[in-house]
């Protein structure tokens, strides 16, 4: 970008933060009313249920998994570009995907294309609020993430009623218009002024000056680069989050997608099981400020959000478990409750637990290596609970799968840190005794040389006089 026009925590960062809130709703709040159309695009298909599990898996898999080309993005054309091409391509794919002949043609239409347009507008939305913010950035975030709240309360109600009036075909017509808004929301992202020292044109992983170099090579510095494998190796913590949260990414999802068909299969109203995912969006509309309030934002915590985000991951796991019970609507609502809580604390942390372990000026692609990572997870996931549900015929089991992954990916995280931190501790320690042992080395030499020199030198005082 060629100037600055804003400051970081002005007033404009506020408009950013809306702007922010809003793209997160219409693009992360879609996939949650996945499950209202999972019975039509089933019968209309002629599909089981682990061939139509393929869509949300793709869907999920392309909004993780284009991050590195979004970081790309972002470097050269800027969080505003980016995000008003991901609303374009997330409309002409949701456009064309009503023409859909066969499964395989809405797997690429709504799938693939929408997808990816998804994740250019998500990521960009998110990354923008981290250049935006410095002093509030843990507010920042809990408050945007108020839009993936707002979109699970509203998108499964919407989706219920275009689809009983228009039909699955022009309910995706719909959203292919509401997808527009993305770029309404990235004609708000002005260029930002940062303390950033501005980065060499020259590849940072390369030696300064170099004649020529092959194609090849310009590939593989570009690929290492964006794909942050530096920070991968060289950062613990980083490690260890990626694999934590890759781990419980194969769990996550899976109420999102089978809440409301499982409500269904078991005697519940079309209306009020589509209602489930709207509680747990509209409690965590005013769960996620208060949180970001008491312990996102406060510096005293800020040492233990990475615990508290692993504590979050486990409450949502041993949630899951409630829908093994019953598929009672009191029983639901209680666990949909319950969710929204967990839900709460996995939003408002999971990218500012990301901020807290990698520098900000690598940020988007350290986001970028996450989000593919974990776009491998989220295409797997789905389709393997598919499978699961057709073998069994049971939704017990997903609901038993989902909980695994996460209170094992609770685990992972909450393990992997408090080793890593005591291992740091060590290292420090350590050095502290070999700086202190070579500080008392280098005394008892000057104090060896000062008793030489005062046996060669009775009077030093003479000495100095005459020098001076």
């Amino acid at each position: 970008m060629a100037r600055a026009l804003e400051q970081v925590d002005g007033r404009w960062a506020w408009v950013v933060l809306l702007a922010s809130l809003v793209t997160q709703a219409l693009t992360m709040g879609f996939p949650a009313c996945i499950g209202v159309f999972f019975t039509d695009l089933q019968r209309d298909f002629q599909a089981s249920n682990s061939e139509t599990s393929w869509f949300p898996s793709i869907l999920g898999a392309m909004v993780h998994g284009g991050g590195p080309l979004c970081s790309i993005l972002v470097k050269h054309f800027g969080c505003r570009v980016t995000m008003m091409l991901g609303g374009v391509m997330a409309s002409l794919g949701m456009v064309a995907s009503t023409f859909s002949g066969s499964i395989t043609h809405l797997f690429l239409t709504a799938g693939v294309i929408t997808g990816l347009g998804m994740c250019f507008s998500f990521q960009s939305s998110v990354t923008v609020v981290g250049l935006y913010f410095a002093r509030r950035r843990p507010l920042a975030n809990a408050l945007s993430s108020m839009g993936l709240s707002m979109g699970v309360t509203l998108w499964p109600l919407l989706a219920r009623y275009l689809l009983e009036t228009l039909g699955w075909r022009g309910a995706f017509l719909i959203f292919g218009g509401i997808f527009l808004h993305c770029c309404v929301c990235g004609a708000l992202l002005r260029p930002v002024a940062t303390n950033e020292v501005p980065e060499s044109k020259e590849d940072p992983l390369l030696p300064p000056k170099i004649p020529t170099r092959s194609c090849l090579a310009t590939c593989v510095s570009t690929i290492r680069y964006h794909l942050a494998f530096d920070i991968l190796r060289h950062n613990m913590g980083f490690c260890i989050y990626v694999i934590g949260v890759m781990w419980m990414n194969l769990g996550f999802a899976l109420p999102h997608i089978f809440l409301v068909p499982y409500a269904m299969h078991h005697g519940v109203d079309d209306y009020w099981a589509a209602m489930l995912m709207s509680i747990v969006g509209f409690c965590n509309i005013f769960l996620r400020p208060v949180a970001g309030l008491l312990l996102a934002g406060r510096k005293s915590l800020a040492a233990y959000r990475k615990y508290l985000f692993a504590l979050a991951v486990l409450i949502n796991g041993l949630a899951n478990l409630i829908c093994t019970v019953s598929a009672d609507f009191r029983v639901l609502l209680g666990y949909s409750l319950v969710y929204s809580l967990s839900m709460c604390g996995v939003g408002i942390l999971v990218f500012q637990v990301l901020m807290d372990i990698v520098p900000m000026d690598r940020f988007p692609s350290a986001l970028g290596l996450f989000t593919i990572l974990c776009g491998v997870t989220s295409l797997i996931s789905p389709p393997l609970a598919g499978l699961l549900l057709d073998k069994t015929n049971n939704f017990s089991y997903v609901f038993y799968m989902s909980s695994s992954f996460l209170v094992s990916g609770s685990l992972i995280l909450g393990v992997g840190f408090y080793a890593a931190e005591k291992k740091k501790l060590k290292r420090e320690g350590q050095a502290k005794m070999e700086d202190a042992a070579s500080e008392m080395t280098s005394m008892h030499d000057l104090t060896s040389e000062d008793k030489d020199s005062a046996k060669k030198q009775p009077y030093p005082e003479s000495i100095y006089m005459t020098s001076v």
